[in-house]
């Protein structure tokens, strides 16, 4: 790899960061009429508005990619299952993203969507087997502990746990789940990153439709006219689209691991403009809660580095 594509790489990580730390801002700074549900759908909508055209022109340039796959009866139909209960897994998400970030705050939500790292040890040990070395076991308490402090108000009473702090918890937990199948399905099947991309927010826009007509059909009518709510989901929808897209294009020019450590501050954006821009106050026990987080997933990526050299 050239020095000229690992400055892409890194740079295009940069942007993630910036996307990653402004995402929480667009979601809180919405009108307060439009609730999480219906925010979420309707970000998800402009998110196929905005994964379209790409989609198009992939299938234009005559790259077919899963479409023009052939599978047996039984592998087709496992494909399919798996499609779905990734854009089901995705579209809860963002809906519980919407919901973190409003109940538990701006700062506290995003710090804890930073926990991805320990959900992806879990599955890690459960399912592949890999076992941890002393290093990483200790940043991984170290991670869980500062996610403790931080949930209980610096108690380490579980029953001061906050509810919504677990709900944004809750974000990262189904994150890691669908990745993990996702990684399988891009490994196994000829699928591309737009592809994926697209049908992912295709799938979760269905799914939050049907939920939001279920259960607050109401509030999605009104919304639907709301010109400042609208502009909120749609600058979210584009952002988060084009988070997910330029994440797939830094994989092609530097390691994940390198990605992740650069993107790993993005909470700390996240608590400069929240104190500008929603009147979020910062309390130190979120600061030194970030602080002990971010040091722990560095020592988490340079212990699993040192891991897989030995």
């Amino acid at each position: 790899m050239t020095h000229t594509q690992s400055g892409r790489g890194i740079a295009l990580a940069f942007i993630c960061l910036c996307i990653l730390g402004i995402m929480p801002i667009l979601s809180n700074g919405r009108p307060s009429g439009i609730d999480a549900l219906t925010f979420a759908f309707f970000l998800s909508c402009w998110q196929v508005v905005f994964a379209l055209p790409l989609f198009l022109h992939e299938a234009a340039s005559g790259r077919k990619g899963i479409f023009g796959a052939t599978f047996p009866p039984r592998e087709r139909t496992r494909t399919i299952l798996v499609t779905l209960i990734t854009g089901v897994l995705f579209g809860l998400s963002t809906y519980l993203y919407v919901l973190g970030v409003e109940k538990a705050g701006a700062v506290s939500g995003a710090i804890a969507i930073q926990a991805y790292p320990l959900f992806a040890i879990l599955w890690e040990s459960l399912f592949l087997k890999r076992r941890k070395t002393p290093l990483e076991l200790l940043f991984t308490v170290g991670l869980i502990a500062a996610l403790i402090f931080l949930g209980t108000d610096g108690t380490f009473r579980i029953e001061g746990l906050s509810p919504w702090f677990l709900v944004a918890l809750a974000v990262p937990f189904l994150w890691s789940i669908a990745h993990v199948i996702i990684r399988e399905e891009l490994g196994n099947t000829p699928i591309t990153p737009v592809q994926v991309t697209f049908i992912r927010v295709l799938l979760s826009t269905l799914f939050l439709g049907i939920l939001a007509a279920i259960l607050a059909p109401g509030n999605l009518l009104h919304s639907l006219g709301d010109l400042s709510g609208q502009t909120f989901a749609l600058a979210l929808g584009f952002v988060y689209t084009v988070e997910l897209i330029v994440w797939f294009h830094a994989m092609r020019f530097i390691a994940v691991s390198m990605a992740s450590s650069i993107t790993t501050p993005w909470p700390a954006l996240t608590i400069v403009l929240s104190a500008f821009f929603l009147d979020e106050s910062v309390t130190p026990q979120q600061v030194g809660a970030f602080l002990v987080v971010a040091a722990c997933i560095y020592g988490l990526i340079a212990a699993g580095r040192r891991a897989s050299l030995e």
